[in-house]
């Protein structure tokens, strides 16, 4: 039976390559016995002539092998043992290189959330791609589309999940800051009232709002309000005084131009003592650093919140899709990009974020010293808790020092009007209710917004210096996240951008110039994110803010002609404006013992006023209390 299907000439239709017989020979033939038989008894003649037939047959036999041997359909017959491990080898190499199965990725990309209805079943002919690879593929066109969107979507909440702690250490602390300092303020104006309603009676109501308009400016500075501090303490002593001075010289009439050269001379007789200039060196630097820490906790959460929001360009998100989903293009859904990989890749998407890290750095290192002020000199809590016993203090030396007081104001703004009609000439401890009970530390709460600011201090530096670098850190923090890539310690069982195999190229360093020679993503260095560049503005701008807040200075109100910067501290303060220590003597109050007994013992002697000794127990008190 002859298997080859190329047609042969008549006298060759039963000559074949694969025959039974002899190759070149013909396969024997029904009737061959008899015929030969008979050949022998024709005689030779008929022999000879067979004989010559078979060869001139041969050479087209030959070349009828050489053309059955070429590619082509086979006929029913016994193939050869070599033709037919070739015919079984072949389909299976087909199978492997062209109809890979697409099962896997199905899975994979239904997970996502995706109709199936266009994937296919089994790998097809890529050369629709634009992203991935051009070879045979188990993605559409439609399939890399989406999952270029997804890969978009799932690196803008990779940044955002990854900047969860800066973002909510700035937002939590800025709002438990902001309690405490308004809490703080609002004990401190409700113990004064309460004390000083108690202390001094009618006469502090009706001049009450003397105090009040006080806690007004404060509370109105640090909301941000356009408030300088120097002054309004300036303005309140000088307030203050007036209406004291009226009450302890009742039998006078006093007009509005009488009263305003009063107020002139509120620094130059120091009429409350040295109380007003200490209290505002205090008050103006504490002010100032819980201001302006609050304040710079509100651009590091504005900063953070802003930047983690990022709008990756269309260089970045071909980069993205390249890494997180041409693995399943490729039929490989379980492969996960390299971590040197996924390295340049963040880099690259990541470049201008990660130029913001050094004003970052910058600015949290200054909020660090303006926390350390915090806890030390310019603790406003230790300031505004007392501030009604130092005012009370103040108040006292004026009402000692009432006589010297009242004769040099008659010398310089010249002799009052007596008052019409017939005014009391009550006594001034009389006027001044003597009612006053000393100071009790018990009786006032030692916190504001159930914590103490030594606390929040300490919590919030240990939060600060972890949010360190954490910009130019980010791509690492991202590449570790075992969702994203295999791993630092996978290096050769990984998707490199082609394949699963080790990724080559060298990591790039960090920033938008050193992206020059990404290789995995298009940045152009020469355009910078103007947004990213804005929040680098700001940072910049609170940094300085807060350097002066550290020095006790405000920005908004520095007096340029205020010659304080010869401190080699950095303190900006001289020894005379800020003194690291405050000592609160009553003016001209006699020197005594720390023994009560002994004050008890001096109240006996003849010819001590009541005044007088009012005058040494409270300065006896507020000694013990300031020490």
């Amino acid at each position: 039976m002859c298997v080859c299907a190329r047609p042969s000439p008549p006298h060759l239709a039963k000559v074949c390559l694969g025959g039974r017989g002899a190759p070149g020979q013909p396969p024997p033939q029904p009737g061959g016995a008899a015929e030969a038989r008979r050949g022998a008894g024709g005689g030779g003649a008929g022999l000879a002539r067979r004989a010559g037939v078979a060869r001139r047959a041969m050479p087209a036999a030959r070349g009828a092998a050489r053309r059955c041997a070429l590619p082509g359909p086979l006929l029913p017959g016994p193939p050869p043992p070599l033709l037919l491990m070739v015919l079984l080898v072949l389909p299976a190499a087909g199978a492997e290189g062209k109809a890979r199965s697409c099962g896997e990725v199905r899975q994979a990309y239904s997970a996502k959330g995706f109709s199936l209805a266009s994937v296919p079943y089994q790998e097809i002919a890529g050369e629709h791609l634009r992203i991935c690879p051009q070879e045979y593929t188990c993605c559409t066109s439609e399939m890399e589309d989406k999952l270029s969107q997804q890969s978009k979507l799932e690196f803008e909440n990779l940044v955002e999940e990854t900047s969860h702690f800066v973002r909510t250490t700035f937002v939590s602390r800025h709002k438990k800051f902001d309690e405490f300092f308004r809490e703080l303020l609002e004990n401190a104006e409700r113990s004064l009232n309460d004390m000083f309603v108690r202390t001094y009676g009618m006469l502090y109501m009706q001049n009450s709002e003397v105090f009040q308009d006080l806690f007004t400016e404060l509370k109105r500075y640090y909301t941000g309000g356009n408030v300088n501090l120097e002054e309004m303490l300036n303005d309140f002593w000088a307030r203050l005084l007036e209406r004291m001075f009226q009450l302890i010289n009742p039998q006078y009439h006093f007009s509005e131009d009488y009263l305003e050269c009063v107020s002139k001379y509120t620094d130059q007789l120091k009429p409350f003592g040295d109380v007003p200039r200490k209290l505002k060196v205090q008050v103006t630097r504490a002010f100032i650093a819980a201001r302006t820490f609050v304040q710079g906790l509100t651009v590091g959460r504005e900063v953070a919140n802003r930047v983690s929001k990022v709008s990756p360009t269309p260089g970045c998100i071909r980069a993205l899709m390249k890494m997180l989903y041409c693995p399943y293009c490729r039929g490989l859904p379980t492969v996960k990009p390299c971590n040197n990989y996924c390295l340049n890749v963040m880099k690259g998407c990541l470049a201008n974020q990660a130029d913001l890290d050094t004003e970052w750095n910058l600015f949290i290192d200054a909020m660090l010293l303006v926390a350390e002020r915090l806890e030390g000199p310019f603790n406003i809590e230790s300031v505004m808790d007392p501030i009604d016993v130092k005012i009370s203090e103040a108040i006292m030396n004026m009402q000692e020092n009432s006589m010297q007081v009242s004769a040099k104001i008659f010398q310089g703004c010249g002799q009052p009007k007596p008052a019409p009609a017939l005014r009391s000439s009550r006594s001034v401890p009389e006027n001044f209710n003597t009612r006053f009970r000393p100071y009790n530390p018990e009786e006032r709460p030692t916190t504001a917004a159930g914590t103490s600011l030594d606390r929040l201090v300490t919590d919030i530096k240990e939060k600060l210096k972890l949010s360190k670098k954490f910009w130019s850190t980010l791509p690492y923090t991202i590449c570790k996240d075992e969702r994203v890539t295999a791993g630092p310690s996978v290096e050769e069982d990984c998707w490199n951008g082609h394949t699963k195999a080790r990724y080559l190229p060298e990591i790039m360093n960090d920033g938008l110039t050193n992206q020059i020679n990404n290789p995995e993503v298009d940045v152009d260095i020469t355009r910078p994110d103007t947004f990213i560049r804005q929040q680098i503005m700001a940072l910049r701008v609170m940094t300085n803010k807060l350097k002066n807040a550290y020095n006790g200075n405000d920005v908004n109100f520095q007096d340029t002609s205020d010659e304080t910067s010869g401190s080699g501290s950095g303190s900006g303060c001289t020894d005379d404006i800020c003194p690291t220590e405050f000592d609160f003597i009553t003016t001209e109050a006699p020197p005594v013992d720390s023994d009560r007994r002994e004050v008890e013992a001096s109240a006996t002697q003849p010819g001590w006023s009541l005044q007088t000794l009012l005058v040494i127990f409270i300065s006896l008190v507020l000694q013990r209390q300031w020490r």
